[in-house]
């Protein structure tokens, strides 16, 4: 199963008619949530038997996908049957050219079966794999839908914990919770206008460099 379709939060400016849009934050009130930064990378998935773009009909074969490869070939040995590892595989640029990168692939989801983990769990895992999180800007409890959208704006508009513009919010819930209620359990908000790649990205993308 891929990585299922993310719902945005109803405030979110860069929501478009295509987007599906959660009309309620009570899922996420009066209980612990993590708000990490939505990277403008890849979504891609590792498991032990290759890696996966977002489509998941095939294991990737784009240039771009090379480090995940690399990647792959030293985790997989660690990885059961049934578990996916998600990230943003950060190795081509996209809208956002990031300066700070230490990683070419940030965890921020793992599904064993029809079940994510635990952000606690993620973590366990970051740290073995030695892969990164996604970069953390909030762990907590927030008790009203007008505090959640006042620190996720606030939030927004910081620079991106890895240099240049944040492309977006991503709000989730702290436990684990099945597959079927993931459009409850992790909303999103998108700044305006943050898709500026065209039709020849595939053709015209470059990496990125990391910081050493």
């Amino acid at each position: 199963m891929k990585y299922p379709r993310s719902y945005h939060l109803y405030f979110s400016p860069g929501a478009t008619s295509d987007d599906r849009i959660a009309i309620s934050t009570d899922s996420l009130i009066n209980t612990e949530i993590i708000i990490t930064e939505k990277m403008d990378g890849s979504n891609t998935a590792i498991m032990n038997k290759g890696v996966y773009g977002r489509s998941h009909g095939d294991y990737t074969q784009n240039a771009w996908d090379r480090p995940m490869w690399d990647l792959w070939n030293l985790i997989k040995r660690d990885i059961d049957d049934g578990l996916y590892l998600f990230g943003e595989n950060m190795y081509g640029i996209h809208s956002i050219e990031y300066t700070k990168l230490k990683s070419y692939f940030y965890l921020f989801g793992i599904r064993s079966d029809d079940v994510w983990l635990s952000w606690s769990t993620i973590e366990e895992y970051s740290y073995l794999l030695s892969i990164p999180t996604v970069p953390v800007l909030f762990k907590g409890i927030v008790k009203s839908d007008s505090e959640l959208r006042k620190l996720v704006e606030d939030l927004s508009n910081q620079p991106s914990a890895l240099g240049g513009l944040r492309e977006g919010i991503v709000v989730r819930n702290a436990n684990e919770f099945h597959n079927d209620n993931f459009s409850t359990n992790l909303m999103t908000w998108v700044r305006k206008d943050h898709v500026t790649t065209t039709i020849h990205w595939t053709r015209d993308w470059k990496p990125s460099k990391l910081i050493r």
